[in-house]
């Protein structure tokens, strides 16, 4: 356990030990329904599109790494990341006399590892895809009308999830409202529009949606 935080610890592996700690710990959060899944809110799959997106999207396209949350692609990337960096530390930077170079060497060890760890963060986003794809699909148009437990905290106009019961795990939907209305974690609402640009849907109470 001992060589293990060591080398955790040791840098570069650090900065991925670090970027790492902060995934599991949003995750955690998100499961709460305090954040969205995908809190960046980045569009990134424009395949079907004359216009290449631009900036991050345009980039996480170019890698391969489209289609599916960018929160889960980052955690992707921090793991494979962190992994290689990890050994490298383990079988060869801890043995050598390194001095002020290894903090150099190790800017540059982390930069490799990134560059490894696009290819395998790809390799697992290219099946989960069309698993994300059939989902939005699936729920765009066909949900609305039913009704669905408030899971975050507060619903605005930027912010908010709920779950529609589906049977099995329920499906985790984003729901915007006027904060004004003042949805909390708990209150049930009806899926009224499909805010398309946004992928979330616009919520009602029970009570407005049959006109009472």
């Amino acid at each position: 356990m001992e060589n293990f935080l060591l080398t955790a610890f040791a840098f570069p592996t650090v900065i991925f030990s670090f970027l790492l700690c902060v995934a599991v710990l949003y995750w955690c959060v998100a499961a709460l329904g305090i954040f969205e899944v995908d809190l960046l809110d980045i569009e990134a799959d424009s395949a079907l599109d004359s216009v290449q997106p631009e900036g991050l999207a345009g980039l996480l396209l170019k890698l391969g790494l489209n289609g599916v949350p960018v929160t889960l692609v980052l955690t992707l990337l921090f793991f494979f990341a962190w992994t290689a960096s990890y050994f490298v530390e383990l079988l060869l930077l801890r043995y050598l006399p390194l001095g002020v170079l290894r903090y150099p060497l190790g800017l540059l060890v982390a930069f490799a590892a990134l560059v490894v760890a696009v290819p395998l963060s790809a390799a697992l986003c290219r099946p989960l895809r069309p698993l994300f794809r059939k989902l939005e699909a699936t729920t765009s148009k066909s949900v609305l009308g039913q009704t669905a437990v408030v899971r975050s905290g507060r619903v605005s106009l930027r912010h908010g999830e709920a779950v529609l019961e589906d049977g099995g795990a329920g499906l985790i939907l984003r729901v915007r409202a006027d904060e004004a209305r003042g949805f909390k974690r708990g209150d049930r609402v009806v899926l009224l529009e499909y805010l398309d640009g946004e992928h979330a849907y616009r919520v009602i109470t029970e009570d407005e949606f049959k006109g009472l």
